[in-house]
């Protein structure tokens, strides 16, 4: 049996898959808000738990991550859930788990999963894209995940959002110290942040789509999803 965690900064989610692939078992909670470091292993530890409790089986474990532990250091760098940053995730882990794991960047975990046996199967390239809380990718060549000696190739995120407006300069801070990073546009926080910077009420992603297709729409929500297409179409042309 394999277990697979996907710690996100709305969810965290756990599945237990058969050797054939099967679903065995689903868990998904809500990511504690503000987001807390200790919480985040305890809950990885509990929903491993959880997953060989209901299976009754032990399986192997794989954890899928904003950012990326450096090659160099063994920190956690680059994640939008900005709490992981410079700390001893994958040590601290396994620790708390006491067992062998593997541990990977979410957009990565995606693209090779894509590239194997999902949508891009067979394809020589692939680039795959996740949008979230954050924003991220991942490159797969020839079925081979390209990480790169810096553990970040394919994430596009932070790259200045492509053949800006002059409305849009410099552009909004990031955490990554720099403004103007795609993610910052593309990612759901970013779409409600633009929304409301443009006079628009605070709401969730999910509530401005509702808005911008409902019948009439509403002239806020429907411009900033159409502002949200055109950036990401902009920012997928890279």
């Amino acid at each position: 049996m394999r277990i697979g965690i996907d710690l996100g900064g709305t969810k965290t989610a756990a599945i237990a898959l058969g050797d054939n692939g099967e679903t065995l078992a689903y868990k998904r909670i809500p990511t504690v808000t503000p987001h807390d470091y200790d919480w985040s292993v305890e809950t990885i530890v509990d929903l491993v738990a959880a997953m060989e409790a209901k299976t009754g089986r032990r399986g192997t474990v794989g954890i899928g991550t904003p950012g990326s532990v450096s090659p160099v250091t063994g920190l956690m760098r680059n994640c939008n859930s900005v709490y992981l940053n410079g700390r001893p995730f994958e040590r601290d882990l396994r620790t708390a788990l006491g067992r062998p794991f593997r541990i990977a960047n979410d957009a990565d975990c995606f693209a090779v999963s894509e590239a194997k046996d999902g949508a891009a199967a067979g394809a020589r390239s692939v680039f795959g894209v996740i949008i979230g809380t954050g924003s991220g990718g991942g490159l797969v060549i020839d079925g081979k995940l390209l990480t790169g000696p810096n553990a970040v190739t394919g994430e596009w995120a932070h790259n200045a959002l492509p053949r800006p407006r002059d409305d849009e300069l410099p552009g909004p801070a990031c955490y990554c110290g720099r403004h103007g990073c795609i993610e910052t546009y593309v990612s759901g926080p970013g779409m409600a942040a633009r929304h409301q910077e443009a006079g628009g009420e605070p709401l969730s992603p999910d509530s401005i789509l509702a808005r911008a297709t409902a019948d009439p729409a509403d002239p806020r929500a429907a411009k900033a999803f159409d502002d949200y297409v055109d950036r990401l179409a902009r920012s997928l042309s890279l």
